[in-house]
């Protein structure tokens, strides 16, 4: 069974209904944060990128990231509004949160110390309360919460 390595929680600020985790050490990414940003799907990859689509316009939203050294229990997809999976590769071993607003956060994600191949699972739950609090008074704090788990990808 998989082990939890490590879990770190930040904040994403949500601009245009958008957040992005990229590669640190981005200076070759041939697609930067948020280039070619699809709008259409809840979470899309590029080398070195993932962009999560956001139920809310302008919030910050909860983000607990989780590094597992293998694949992680499976999440019981009727606690989740959202769910999907992709492949990153990260150099570094070290990520940053993009906002289309502020660009990107001060803050790293520590994925490992030095660079490899994972795969990740995103989850969200609030999609609704942000949208309608999007609609509203404007902006919100934790309402859209998500879980990003990453483990390392078979060879």
């Amino acid at each position: 069974m998989a082990e939890l390595v490590r879990r770190q929680h930040v904040d994403a600020y949500v601009g245009y209904h958008a957040f992005g985790l990229q590669e640190s050490d981005d200076a070759d990414l041939p697609v930067p944060f948020p280039d070619d940003f699809d709008f259409d799907v809840f979470l899309g990859a590029h080398p070195g990128r993932l962009d999560i689509t956001s139920g809310g316009h302008t919030h910050t939203a909860a983000v607990s990231v989780e590094v597992w050294d293998g694949p992680p229990p499976e999440q019981d997809l009727a606690d989740w509004d959202e769910q999907a999976e992709a492949d990153f590769e990260s150099t570094s071993g070290e990520v940053a949160v993009w906002s289309m607003h502020t660009g990107r956060s001060d803050g790293l994600i520590t994925l490992a110390d030095s660079g490899r191949s994972w795969r990740v699972r995103v989850s969200c739950v609030g999609r609704a309360a942000a949208a309608a609090l999007s609609e509203g008074e404007g902006t919100g704090l934790g309402v859209e919460r998500y879980l990003v788990q990453f483990w390392p990808a078979q060879p």
